[in-house]
């Protein structure tokens, strides 16, 4: 029985060990990168009595992203336009994915940082994907600072008591 007697779906299968360890490393290093984010998010979702997206939503969809993009580069061809359509689509997807997170409660929205959360987390595994670890180490520092201090000083400003205006004394 030649390789040609075998079903399409079998003859068709690939097992490269460089492009494993390739795609290894770069979930590896998109895991280390996101992880400080997710354990952000995980924290405050906890604090405010919520569960939504966290410990496993923004590791996944980082690696994920980063898997797709690798695996874009392999059916690809290197100039491709199509390059751009799946980062196109990509980011609308998780776009979907993020607006699960944001949910109305009365008069208040919430969970639109953790959908920005998610989309950037999104972003910075395809960064990685493609090779620029620059990109994605910026992204998610930039990204963590942005939850973390941005949160608790929102927090704080919410928690002091708030002033009438008395503006018109007279």
């Amino acid at each position: 029985m030649s390789p040609s007697d075998l079903p399409l779906s079998i003859a068709s299968l690939t097992f490269d060990r460089a492009t494993v360890l390739t795609a290894m490393i770069r979930v590896l290093i998109t895991f280390v990168l996101i992880y400080p984010i997710a354990m952000e998010r995980e924290r405050e979702e906890w604090s405010i009595g919520t569960e939504g997206a966290g410990l496993r939503t923004f590791p996944l969809v980082g690696m994920g992203s980063c898997i797709l993009v690798l695996l874009a580069q392999i059916i690809l061809p290197p100039q491709s336009a199509n390059h751009a359509q799946v980062l196109q689509g990509l980011i609308t997807g998780i776009g979907f994915v993020g607006g699960g997170a944001i949910v109305k409660d009365q008069f208040k929205v919430r969970g639109t940082a953790t959908a920005a959360g998610v989309w950037a987390t999104a972003v910075l595994g395809a960064a990685v994907g493609y090779g620029r670890l620059d990109l994605a180490v910026v992204l998610g520092v930039a990204t963590f600072v942005t939850l973390r201090i941005l949160t608790a000083y929102e927090r704080r400003s919410r928690e002091r008591p708030q002033t009438p205006n008395d503006g018109a004394a007279g």
